[in-house]
């Protein structure tokens, strides 16, 4: 029967259905081949093989696309499996797969994926079983979502030109899954051919108005126009579950003390909402840029000590205890405190209900912690008054950019951080006006071998306070129509993974994260031109596969941002984390890059390895941009790098690894050297890496 005419793709599908000479892949005796040569044996017979034109049967993709696809069905196919009892959890052989090499893309943290290499066995949502077997997992992530019959679960496609393959498989799962778009339909946010600065690794925590307007008038005074400005963590307004639900926490200065945290208004945190309009112009152009680094280095110190008495204590996770003994430091503080009024409530005596013996290490910790606050105490007393000096009638995150802009005339776009859920810790019930929980986390299968990471940590101590999935939209748009109001043009949207922690009573991970996705991709369109976000800590299939049907860039790196300096000790040295971090860039981007635009993460100019990040940032395709701490330049190499009025001789292409380095291993068999290509206007670069 002839497919109805108003079904386009159908028509489509039978016409071409004609022209093909067979399939590449067979499924028979218990092996699966690929024009004859074998790729998996014994195969369980409840494994399934499928065509994609029989798997297919509907999607909103653009004829050309379609037609593409369907060009290339024959060369791949889908695999299933049926098993005989409903579950949320089930774990089934694909076969054996031995003696052949491979590259992969594994999941080594809830949000982080990088490269390995093999012939036996994979990695990432596969995963190794006995004897050479290769395991997939089936997990709905709800007891309550269960199901037995998976009749598309992997996607296998053949190819001789490996990056004719990854273009060619993407597009086949786009068109069958329906439920995301590729790059190549999306346009890319606006500072993609520009240069910026990230104000992380120069303020952490910190970050202030004054803080950010000396670094802008930094680059300015040495020949550089910033065209992009992000305002990382540490602008919200935040507090703890134990703190006033209406003040902010104050003194935060690095990663880790926030993580419990939670949003309790959607605005700027105090920091921000005290600006005054034309402030700084008038008044405030003295600063010392080396505070934020005495900050930094003492809380640094601080973090230190913790892991220090993590050790004397010699318990088995130092970075958990770590982060319990911070929250016990943190109440000690605050009953020790003499009670005052703060803005927004009383802040009074407390008593700490986990009276562990105070030792030696925790004396240390008080009196750095002490001396900290005297430091943070001086920086706010000098901005506080020049700030309460100046007589406006504006104020807050509107009246700070509209001054940044008038200032620095080049600069555009202004983006600021915030985590999928709202904060790391989420958002705080009945303190915004939305219906929000603290949920547990939970740890579903698969996650529990990852690699050690404090936020994780974090998570599972203090629950994330979820808001209803069914105002997700209301979530979303609340706080980005009121940062696009304040003169904000976009987001980078961090701790993306977590979702997959709370799902249990929310239909399962799949459903709980179209909800959310489909909130934030609205959200993208109405209020940031539908492009203007940086996605991070993303990189699973969860959001792939779920969430970029608006979203067309993200970060590529490890996961850990750029390291200065590894703070859990680099064995190797400094030069092996740094290589570790564009390897990680130039493989992820071999999949990534078929979806979003591989942003290739920021650098500080001073560093020690400065030169060898400029060199993959020069072919890396996106966007170029530093966390330099103020006063901390070299303009001589981004002179090199930058235009004067802050655009970039881009690439034409997101950089890759060069096609002799895609089976091997250039991390550990020490022999391998990463070369990463790309193409300009006129010629094809190529950049050597590692080692």
């Amino acid at each position: 029967m002839p497919p109805p005419p108003d079904n386009p793709h159908a028509a489509l599908s039978h016409t071409l259905t004609s022209f093909y000479w067979g399939r590449h892949f067979d499924l028979s005796d218990g092996k699966l081949s690929v024009k004859g040569v074998t790729l998996l044996s014994e195969i369980p017979s409840n494994i399934t093989l499928t065509d994609f034109s029989d798997a297919c049967e509907s999607s909103d993709a653009p004829i050309p696309l379609y037609q593409r696809i369907l060009s290339h069905s024959h060369k791949g196919g889908f695999l299933g499996f049926h098993a005989e009892e409903p579950s949320d959890l089930i774990i089934n052989s694909l076969g054996k797969f031995t003696n052949r090499n491979f590259l992969s893309i594994f999941r080594f943290k809830t949000w982080w994926s990088t490269q390995w290499v093999g012939n036996s066995g994979f990695r990432s949502s596969l995963f190794p079983g006995d004897n050479g077997h290769v395991l997939i997992a089936a997990q709905s992530g709800s007891t309550q979502i269960k199901s037995s019959s998976f009749k598309a679960i992997a996607y296998v496609h053949v190819s001789q030109n490996p990056y004719k393959l990854m273009k060619e498989a993407y597009s086949a799962i786009r068109v069958h899954l329906n439920t995301f778009r590729l790059l190549e339909e999306k346009s890319t946010p606006s500072l993609m051919n520009k240069f910026g600065w990230c104000t992380w690794d120069a303020l952490y925590l910190t970050v202030n108005p004054v803080g950010i307007w000396h670094g802008l008038n930094d680059f300015a005074q040495g020949g550089l126009a910033l065209r992009f400005l992000i305002i990382d963590d540490g602008w919200q307004s935040v507090n703890f579950d134990d703190d006033h639900p209406r003040r902010d926490s104050r003194n935060l200065v690095l990663a880790g003390e926030q993580m419990t945290a939670r949003l309790h208004r959607l605005d700027e945190g105090y920091k921000f909402r005290r600006y005054k309009r034309h402030s700084m112009l008038a008044c405030c152009q003295s600063y010392n840029p080396t505070v934020p680094k005495t900050l930094i280095s003492k809380a640094v110190e601080i973090k230190n000590a913790w892991k220090q008495r993590a050790t004397a204590a010699g318990t088995g996770s130092a970075a958990l205890d770590v982060c319990s003994n911070w929250q016990w430091h943190r109440q000690r503080r605050k009953a020790a405190e003499t009670e005052e009024e703060m803005a927004g409530g009383e802040i009074g005596r407390g008593k700490v209900e986990d009276e562990r013996p105070v030792t030696g290490l925790d004396v240390k910790i008080e009196k750095l912690q002490r001396e900290l606050d005297v430091l943070l105490s001086k920086e706010v007393q000098q901005t506080a008054t020049c700030m309460d000096e100046c007589r406006a009638e504006n104020s807050g995150m509107k009246a700070f950019t509209d001054d940044t802009r008038a200032e620095f005339k080049r600069l555009g776009d202004i983006y600021v951080w915030h985590a999928l859920c709202g904060s790391w810790g989420g958002v705080r019930p009945e303190t915004t006006g939305l219906k929000c929980k603290v949920m547990p986390c939970k740890v579903l299968h698969g996650l529990e071998g990852l690699m050690d990471d404090e936020g994780i940590n974090r998570v599972l101590e203090g629950g994330i306070g979820l808001v209803d999935p069914a105002q997700a939209v209301e979530f979303y748009d609340s706080m980005h129509s009121y940062l696009k109001s304040a003169g904000i043009t976009g987001v980078k949207v961090d701790v993306i993974h977590t979702l997959e922690y709370v799902c249990e009573e929310f239909g399962g991970k799949v459903e709980l994260a179209k909800t959310y996705y489909d909130g934030l991709s609205k959200s993208l369109e109405k209020n940031f031109n539908g492009t203007n976000l940086i996605s991070s800590m993303q990189q699973c299939n969860d959001f792939f596969f779920l969430g970029t049907k608006q979203i067309s860039m993200g970060r590529a790196v490890l996961g850990d941002d750029f390291w200065y300096q590894d703070p859990y000790g680099d064995p190797d040295g400094v030069f092996w984390l740094q290589g570790v971090q564009m390897i990680h860039c130039a493989y992820n981007s071999l999949w990534m890059g078929q979806i979003i635009h591989p942003d290739w993460d920021m650098f500080q100019s001073d560093h020690l390895c400065a030169k060898f990040h400029a060199g993959s940032r020069s072919i890396c395709g996106g966007p170029i941009y530093v966390s330099d701490c103020l006063g901390c330049h070299d303009f001589d190499l981004l002179s090199k790098l930058v235009y004067p009025d802050g655009t970039i001789p881009k690439c034409q292409h997101f950089a890759l690894p060069t096609w002799d380095c895609l089976f091997k291993n250039p991390i550990f068999d020490q022999k391998t050297i990463l070369k990463i290509w790309n193409f300009n206007k006129v010629y094809c670069c190529i950049t050597l890496i590692w080692p």
